[in-house]
């Protein structure tokens, strides 16, 4: 089964982006096809690190959001790839009207495409909040995979401890990590608009990681792959 993986948080600075290319890079190393959509007009993280496979799209144009589906549509029957849509912040209202007037989840169901919404969080309340308000936005039409990112906040208290937590629970939502990469490391990998394979095996260049830099990148990688193995992707 391929999937349709909708990278959100809705709020900026929670580590959307780097969800969005650790998942292309688990699919580019376990050789499962896939194309990504990257929402984000002023920065285009997910299309810088990884231009071969994403492409940008205007997440409030209908037209534009429709070669997210078409993607999938024109793949052989034997052979649809999985699909990453980056979602910039605030672009939550004009995609659940793109998918609710589409009906794209009857539609994804009909192709045996899995939709799964990632809810990329830090520790604040505000990303409690905004998973509340996508669970009522959805309620049981997609899989959600909640993300507690740990580069970003370390007491995930308020967000255990919610209801939101516990309606996102109720209709079958995955909780997460994401581990922490060393904060220079990450700086070295975003200057460089390197994948993350790149990342840990280029040696030469101005901004590429030391050794052990390397070994801790690799590292962390490993430890992702786990975390995404363990998910009905």
């Amino acid at each position: 089964m391929s999937s349709l993986n909708f990278i959100g948080g809705e709020k900026g600075g929670v580590g959307k982006s780097v969800v969005a290319r650790v998942l292309a890079q688990y699919f580019i190393d376990n050789q499962h096809p896939f194309t990504g959509f990257d929402t984000d007009r002023s920065h285009t993280t997910f299309t810088r690190f990884y231009q071969s496979y994403a492409s940008p799209v205007i997440v409030d144009s209908f037209e534009s959001l429709d070669a997210i589906a078409q993607a999938l549509d024109d793949a052989p029957v034997d052979g649809k790839p999985h699909i990453i849509v980056d979602l910039a912040a605030q672009t939550a209202a004009p995609l659940a009207q793109w998918i609710q007037e589409s009906d794209l989840f009857a539609v994804m169901a009909d192709m045996g495409v899995r939709v799964n919404f990632w809810h990329v969080a830090d520790a604040g309340k505000d990303s409690v909040d905004l998973l509340d308000r996508l669970i009522e936005t959805y309620g049981a039409g997609p899989n959600y995979v909640i993300v507690k990112n740990r580069g970003r906040g370390t007491d995930f208290s308020q967000l255990e401890g919610s209801t939101a937590l516990k309606k996102a629970l109720d209709i079958g939502a995955q909780v997460v990590s994401l581990g922490p990469l060393q904060e220079s490391s990450m700086r070295k990998i975003d200057r460089k608009d390197a994948s993350f394979w790149a990342a840990v095996n280029q040696t030469s260049g101005p901004d590429s990681l030391g050794l052990l830099e390397r070994q801790r990148a690799k590292h962390w990688l490993h430890k992702t792959y786990e975390t995404l193995r363990s998910l009905p992707l």
